[in-house]
């Protein structure tokens, strides 16, 4: 990956951590460590609470990558919670992945559905502070 590469992608997590602040009120931090091992979030949450692993992928144009889920799966099962992908393709609003068997789960709502949802980054949001609200 070259020096523009990598720095368009920290310029998109951290847009993406201004924004989930904003939305949320968490503050969110760019996980360096995500550089030099494997299976580690993109963003990182100043509170324990918040449910998901964040996986950011900022590309000119393209598809939603099945790679990028295989990754964000690996480190939100090494930390025991909801992968999601936050991706955004040029001239396109910001997307997010996530696999609504997981959020079911952890809701309590049943679901047979076994694919991901796309939805754009004020969706996400509220179902993080839905699933929040529902652990306190």
């Amino acid at each position: 990956m070259g020096a523009n590469s990598r720095n368009k992608g920290a310029t998109f997590e951290r847009q993406v951590g201004i924004a989930l602040e904003l939305e949320l009120g968490i503050a969110f931090k760019r996980n360096l460590e995500q550089s030099r091992e494997a299976d580690h979030a993109d963003l990182i949450a100043d509170d324990p609470d918040f449910p998901f692993v964040i996986e950011c992928k900022r590309y000119a144009g393209g598809s939603f990558q099945s790679a990028w889920w295989a990754q964000v799966n690996k480190a939100a099962t090494a930390a025991g919670k909801i992968p999601c992908v936050i991706y955004k393709f040029d001239r396109k609003d910001i997307q997010v992945a996530v696999d609504w068997r997981a959020i079911a789960a952890m809701t309590g709502v049943g679901l047979n559905d076994d694919g991901l949802i796309h939805m754009n980054l004020a969706s996400f949001c509220f179902v993080a502070r839905e699933i929040m609200a529902g652990r306190k």
